[in-house]
């Protein structure tokens, strides 16, 4: 796999008028049309404490950059519990670790095990924070194997650069538009951090649009029509989840002496609607 995830420059949309970039909820009231969601997979991660992620759910990717993917980022992806547990009150712990000058983390995915075209997309999560630190929620196309990145598309959901932890940021890579091209848009707390307490990530994807929502505040809508115009539509395909703590890379610059370790992600649950 040879995906960038990095991000540069922001461009514009064609979405509804209300939305708004680095926007805060309180800004803008907004009428949204309800949809009849039904759940139709998810993880509660009430396993007990200590326990690895369901194997019938998830599977990790392991090792570092030299595996053909990474950012110029530091840390090594294992399977161990110290990186990727339960704590046993109903959270995935995800743990990135400094030991000398190395540094391990974890990054799990649906591939093979769940995939699903369309529909709603969502996790509860606190974030990490620090310069250095870049947690993500995000989904890649499932053909990936055969047409590779960015052709299989790519779709985060959640990043975060953690010397900013103020900031989140959805983004679409493909053929086109990919790297520090993406369609990347942002939504910013006021007088707040996404590392004091839960928010819900999510995204709801159609044949048309893709919306990308923090706490249920439809923050982007990135369409068909807009990506069309820089490259080509990737999202009528099967996607599968990812969930991962990176130290350093290009999208977040690299840790310092006072960044703070261990770092962690905590994850409620998981949910996926059609």
């Amino acid at each position: 796999m040879k995906y960038n995830k990095s991000i540069g420059s922001i461009f514009g949309f064609v979405g509804i008028t209300l939305l708004l970039v680095s926007c805060s909820k309180s800004e803008v009231k907004q009428e949204i049309e309800k949809k009849d969601w039904k759940l139709v997979w998810s993880d509660e991660f009430n396993e007990n404490a200590g326990e690895q992620p369901d194997p019938s759910k998830w599977n990790y990717d392991i090792g570092n950059g030299n595996n053909g993917w990474g950012n110029q980022e530091l840390q090594n992806y294992t399977d161990n519990p110290a990186n990727c547990s339960m704590d046993g009150d109903g959270n995935l712990i995800i743990t990135a670790i400094k030991s000398g000058n190395s540094f391990t983390s974890a990054r799990i995915k649906s591939k093979g095990l769940f995939e699903q075209k369309y529909g709603r997309f969502e996790a509860r999560i606190i974030t990490p924070f620090g310069p250095g630190i870049w947690p993500a929620f995000w989904m890649l196309g499932s053909n990936i194997d055969e047409v590779n990145w960015p052709t299989c598309g790519e779709i985060d959901i959640m990043e975060l650069k953690g010397n900013a932890p103020n900031i989140a940021y959805g983004s679409l890579h493909g053929p086109g538009y990919s790297g520090g091209n993406a369609f990347t848009s942002s939504y910013a707390l006021e007088n707040d951090r996404f590392d004091n307490d839960y928010h819900i990530y999510a995204v709801e994807w159609d044949e048309t649009k893709i919306d990308f929502y923090i706490d249920d505040f439809l923050y982007k809508r990135m369409t068909r029509e807009a990506v069309e115009k820089k490259g080509k539509w990737v999202y009528d395909n099967s996607f599968f989840l990812i969930l991962n703590i990176a130290v350093g890379g290009n999208f977040v610059g690299f840790p310092i002496e006072s960044t703070p370790f261990p770092q962690k992600m905590t994850i409620d649950y998981i949910r996926v609607y059609q």
